[in-house]
């Protein structure tokens, strides 16, 4: 499946991208672990992209198409790609569909899912992700915690709140994605190729996809 995933930070992109990559092998692209594991790395992307992610802003289209054109070419695309968080502004889109236009791919879907504002508050303060950027597991001190409190589970790195998910990074967060993202439902719309899925739960979302798709 070719699949682009739109959805508020904290809207479950990333968990309902993992669960779809179990059913045909299709691989999960997310450019926010990307550059956070640039961040991480401390390489010149890495750096110039971290004054805006602190912020909660969006990091320039010219550090994202790059990485993107490099990353669909890759070998584990070829099964079918997931983006998670990818694009979040009508440039970033139009970019894109050339992008795809120029490799010869064809999407199969964009999924838009819509979760309440206060849900998406609670999920993001109170989530917690490992500092590991070959692991970068998420937890939640409500929902799923870690074992031993601040240590992840998976390889025991320091599982911390990110600085862009305290309240005021992601209040600002929210406020950028409804002035830049939401407006991409209108452009796939127009497409066609726009499902918009409401619920709050995961399992719920894959099965609408997994519908939608005859999987």
């Amino acid at each position: 499946m070719k699949l682009i995933l739109l959805g508020a930070p904290g809207a479950g992109k990333g968990t309902v991208a993992k669960l779809l990559t179990a059913i045909d092998g299709s691989v999960q692209i997310s450019t926010g672990d990307i550059l956070r594991g640039a961040v991480q790395a401390g390489t010149p992307l890495g750096k110039e992209a971290e004054g805006y992610m602190n912020r909660g802003d969006l990091v320039p289209d010219s550090l994202i198409m790059g990485i993107m054109e490099n990353r669909l070419q890759e070998p584990d695309c070829a099964k079918g790609f997931l983006l998670d968080g990818f694009p979040r502004t009508i440039p970033q889109a139009e970019a894109l569909t050339e992008l795809l236009k120029k490799l010869n791919i064809t999407l199969d879907m964009v999924a838009s899912i819509d979760v309440p504002r206060d849900v998406i508050f609670d999920r993001l303060c109170t989530r917690r992700t490992c500092t590991n950027p070959s692991c970068q597991a998420i937890y939640n001190t409500k929902s799923n915690p870690t074992k031993v409190e601040g240590i992840c589970d998976k390889c025991g790195s320091p599982a911390i709140q990110r600085e862009d998910e305290t309240q005021e990074a992601i209040a600002h967060r929210l406020d950028t994605y409804n002035e830049k993202t939401a407006p991409l439902a209108g452009f796939y719309e127009k497409s066609g190729l726009l499902k918009s899925i409401v619920g709050t739960s995961s399992d719920v979302v894959v099965d609408a996809i997994k519908k939608q798709l005859g999987l």
